[in-house]
């Protein structure tokens, strides 16, 4: 459909499931780095606040910028060695939970002092437009509208609070009529935001996917199905893995050249991408050989798609034959597998198990086969 490119753009569970850890990634280092820097950044203009602002004013801010600094020190450490999305989104919170309860808390210090210098109205000034910087900062990560949305809308309430209850330097009018612009600038990070994530999302799908069968490649694919397999262990449910390997391949290449053996790669991809769902994983394992996991099914299941592969069939020889495959089955649960990597081994005996009884055949886990 015409708008599917942009749902994920705005939806963050809408989004693949590599490009969701790949971002996780991102977000995290960015948070990381951005914390180390204001763990140590943020005392040093402790002796700033000490020679402008009244000894106790500037007191107090010391205190503040120390509880802050140890804030950021503590995020930078909680979040080593994390990876999950759900990680990275507490990650970049507690980035902006600090700055903002450094707003809040500024504001009603600074109007419990007569602030009348120069110097000291500038200084006070750039406490009052934190919420910018904060703001701002959000165009760093590669984020969805829709968190965009819920981490700007907390920054346009403190500062409209902060406007509205009177703990403010600046007059009401001027800090009111500072909301639109804030408002802008929200829009505009998120936006930046997304080009990032829609950047990272094209990278990640031209780097993860065969150009000539668009099926994901091996490097990637043993990537998620190792997530498939960890997520139907820990649900305990059902996971298939088809090890599927072209008949007679090399002689398409040999008789007809590899235009022609290229040809017979896509037919063969494209129809196996009919009979998965949009939670099925593809595979090019290499050459002319294929990995299929069909995630939550068990062998019953397995056969409807089989049977469905098979009528619709896997495409032609360059000399009009049907172009056959013989395809091993494994299945997590019935072949008590702990690891992806057996599942893959079982399937692949398998595999060669049909090839020897005549090609064009399936070799289930109990035994039973398809074809022939």
């Amino acid at each position: 459909m015409l708008f599917d490119p942009i749902y994920p753009l705005i939806l963050p569970g809408s989004l693949p499931t590599l490009v969701q850890r790949r971002r996780a990634l991102v977000i995290i280092s960015r948070v990381r780095l951005v914390a180390a820097l204001f763990a140590l950044l943020t005392p040093l203009w402790i002796p700033i606040d000490i020679y402008v602002f009244p000894s106790r004013l500037g007191a107090a801010f010391t205190m503040l910028r120390i509880a802050a600094a140890i804030a950021f020190a503590v995020l930078f450490l909680a979040t080593r060695g994390n990876r999950s999305m759900r990680s990275a989104r507490w990650a970049l919170t507690g980035l902006l939970i600090t700055p903002s309860v450094f707003f809040v808390v500024s504001q009603p210090l600074l109007a419990n002092f007569d602030i009348t210098g120069q110097l000291q109205q500038t200084i006070a000034a750039g406490y009052a437009f934190l919420p910018f910087v904060m703001v701002a900062g959000l165009s760093m990560f590669p984020i969805t509208a829709f968190e965009g949305a819920c981490l700007s809308v907390p920054l346009l309430v403190a500062n409209l609070a902060i406007a509205t209850i009177g703990y403010h330097v600046m007059p009401f009018e001027s800090h009111l009529g500072a909301m639109w612009l804030l408002a802008l600038l929200c829009v505009v990070a998120t936006l930046a935001g997304m080009s990032q994530l829609h950047f990272m999302t094209q990278l990640v799908s031209q780097a993860s996917h065969d150009g000539l069968t668009r099926a994901y490649t091996r490097r990637v694919g043993e990537e998620l199905l190792e997530l498939q397999f960890d997520l139907a262990h820990r649900n305990r449910m059902p996971l298939v893995l088809l090890f599927i390997d072209l008949d007679d391949f090399k002689s398409i290449n040999d008789r007809f050249g590899h235009e022609d053996g290229d040809d017979a790669l896509r037919q063969a991809s494209a129809a196996l991408r009919r009979i998965l769902r949009r939670v099925d994983l593809l595979v090019r394992w290499g050459g002319e050989e294929f990995v299929v996991a069909l995630a939550n099914t068990d062998t019953t299941g397995a056969r409807m798609a089989l049977h469905r592969l098979r009528d619709g069939g896997l495409g032609k020889r360059p000399d009009g034959t049907r172009l056959t495959a013989s395809i091993g089955v494994s299945e997590r649960i019935s072949d008590c597998a702990s690891t992806w990597l057996e599942m893959v081994e079982k399937a692949d005996h398998r595999m060669y198990e049909a090839k020897q009884k005549g090609k064009d055949r399936v070799v289930l886990p109990d035994g039973e086969e398809m074809g022939g």
